[in-house]
């Protein structure tokens, strides 16, 4: 623990303060919720011109965080060559998946299997493998979409802690994004198995998916689910989630599926459906 704020960060009950900020955040009182947005808009310096509804217009702050964009302001890159960027956001790290291990900082890894919930049988189709982890800032827009075409095969919520996911705490907490409550999504689609994994974060009030809904999370109990692939097919960009506050995104691929934007490094913006990658192996007519 090398600062004031991770230790502050250990000492927290982190779903206590989290479910206490999930309440507030989900007022309708017009005088509540209307002060949260603008001084959230002001603290962040969130670029309201790209919303598609003004701050009188939101329910709640919730509402709010989880804003749809004007439409057009996402154009989408090729996904016919291409894999995109699932979210707004920047990236953490990016690489190969070696040994079961993802980088997280200097020093620091998680295993794919750890970050499944367990799930060993996926980790092992992802290993030699790719992935990229986004941090999504409290400025960004926070819906999160498909980066390609895809089935929704299972998912795996995951109980966990709730640190803080920007750099300082990835650089200072073991196994973070391991270790954080998340929902792993697994994808069949033409770039073979793949993961979306949406990993909570303090003040995370919760996760929405557009299959299912509310998530239920600061559960104690992982949930494993398996869908039919008939029912949940997507295409590359279509929205799969959103974050009721927080949070980051980690994509994993199969080997010889995907190679990475070489100039995306650590630190890098990314903007919903941008080109973040090639597809090495698309099937005819994907």
């Amino acid at each position: 623990m090398s600062s004031p704020f991770i230790w502050l960060q250990h000492a927290l009950p982190h779903h206590a303060v989290s479910r206490g900020a999930g309440k507030i955040a989900s007022s309708e009182v017009p005088f509540i919720k209307n002060t949260l947005i603008r001084r959230f808009i002001a603290a962040y310096n969130v670029d309201m011109s790209e919303a598609a509804r003004g701050v009188e217009e939101f329910r709640s702050f919730n509402d709010f965080f989880t804003r749809e964009l004007s439409p057009g302001m996402r154009p989408l890159a090729d996904s016919a060559t291409h894999i995109l960027s699932p979210a707004d956001g920047a990236v953490s790290q990016i690489g190969k998946i070696e040994d079961d291990r993802i980088f997280q900082a200097k020093g620091r890894h998680f295993t794919a299997s750890q970050l499944l919930g367990g799930d060993a049988e996926a980790a092992k189709r992802f290993e030699g493998g790719s992935f990229a982890t986004i941090y999504l800032s409290p400025r960004d827009y926070h819906r999160v979409h498909m980066p390609a075409a895809g089935s929704l095969r299972s998912t795996t919520y995951v109980p966990g802690e709730l640190f803080s996911v920007n750099q300082v705490t990835a650089e200072n907490v073991d196994g973070l994004f391991a270790r954080n409550e998340r929902l792993s999504c697994l994808f069949d689609g033409p770039d073979g198995l793949f993961a979306s994994v949406m990993v909570g974060a303090m003040i995370v009030a919760g996760i929405e998916t557009v299959w299912n809904g509310l998530v239920e999370t600061h559960n104690p109990r992982l949930v494993r689910e398996e869908f039919s692939a008939d029912n949940h097919a997507f295409k590359a960009g279509d929205e799969m989630g959103r974050f009721i506050l927080g949070s980051t995104v980690v994509l994993l691929f199969e080997p010889g599926r995907v190679e990475w934007d070489a100039s995306l490094k650590a630190g890098e913006a990314v903007r919903m459906g941008q080109a973040i990658g090639k597809r090495l192996q698309p099937k005819a007519g994907a």
